[in-house]
């Protein structure tokens, strides 16, 4: 899974979407295989988000609703279709959705579709993103590598 590694970064690779599916984990509460499931904290030493890849099968549900303390989601629909449902909202979801969900939003999703829905959920405390995009950037001089590969 680790590709390369030093004090500025960290890269992994978690294989093609198609083999999502085959990843798992034991929940640290329950105790119960959670399949098509790989989170990224851990791996890749984030301190600021937790982004996990995720694999639904065919016509099935999470299984659970849930709510987080502190912080919010943000769910990218890569692959396949369902419905998402917060709270009594119940809206489609497919291939290109973004839904962002606030800490106390009662969450859950499902796969209505032949083929798996795979998604990738970014979380993060709320309201802790001070700077983004251009205004937490500066372009610096460097001697690019890439250059002579192409």
């Amino acid at each position: 899974m680790k590709q390369s590694e030093n004090k500025d970064y960290t890269a992994v690779n978690i294989g093609p979407l198609d083999e999502i599916k085959f990843h798992s984990l034991i929940h640290p509460i329950s105790g119960k295989e959670i399949k098509g499931k790989v989170f990224l904290k851990e791996l890749t030493k984030a301190s600021g988000t937790e982004i996990s890849f995720n694999a639904l099968p065919p016509k099935t549900d999470l299984g659970y609703f849930h709510i987080h303390n502190q912080d919010e989601e943000t769910y990218i629909v890569l692959k396949g279709s369902g419905y998402y449902q917060v709270n009594e909202d119940c809206f489609p979801i497919e291939e290109g959705s973004i839904i962002r969900v606030a800490p106390e939003g009662v969450r859950s999703l499902c796969n209505t579709s032949d083929e798996e829905l795979v998604y990738i959920c970014v979380q993060s405390k709320m309201n802790s993103l001070e700077e983004h995009t251009t205004d937490d950037g500066s372009r610096v001089a460097y001697d690019s590598k890439m250059k002579e590969l192409f």
